[in-house]
């Protein structure tokens, strides 16, 4: 089992405790097998020699994670050899169903909920409270050769990542 990191984040101003390490930048990015919305295997290897934008979120259905993915599909097509990520816990169906009722169309809504690997390996995994085995809200930036250039684990989940500091790592 991985490390629990007590209160590294918020809800709410309440703390919650998520399991694994953090990924500092400099760390090469643990691979991952994540479901797509056609049920397909994607994993990190699946975009190799792009730069990829990984965000975690909670779940399409809250209004931060709504705004923030949005947000990212406007940004895609100005992002010449980027791939999008979007890696939360809800099914496959219900994201697919998601990005059609949006016209989200840019980015890669994958979901995690077969196991929690991915949450763990990316220290993202919420351990207990009301948003137990949901992601938090983190944002990483991967090179083409799988280093993370860019980390940031939102304090308040209910909050937005620094997007200006998202894009700048990618450049």
């Amino acid at each position: 089992m991985a490390e629990i990191r007590k209160g590294a984040v918020s809800l709410k101003g309440n703390p919650v405790d998520l399991a694994g390490h953090a990924l500092a930048v400099g760390a090469k990015a643990p691979e991952f097998s994540l479901q797509g919305t056609g049920l397909e295997e994607v994993t990190l290897g699946s975009s190799a020699g792009k730069t990829r934008i990984i965000a975690a979120i909670p779940s399409l259905d809250t209004s931060v994670c709504h705004v923030e993915t949005k947000k990212f599909n406007e940004q895609a097509a100005a992002l010449p050899n980027v791939e999008i990520l979007v890696v939360s816990m809800d099914l496959p169906f219900g994201q697919k169903r998601w990005c059609g009722a949006e016209g989200v169309d840019k980015v890669k809504t994958l979901s995690a909920h077969r196991c929690s690997k991915f949450g763990e390996d990316y220290g993202v995994l919420i351990k207990g409270g009301p948003l137990d085995r949901c992601l938090c809200r983190a944002v990483f930036v991967v090179d083409a050769n799988g280093t993370v250039v860019h980390a940031e684990y939102c304090s308040e989940i209910a909050e937005h990542p620094n997007y200006d500091a998202v894009l700048a790592a990618v450049k």
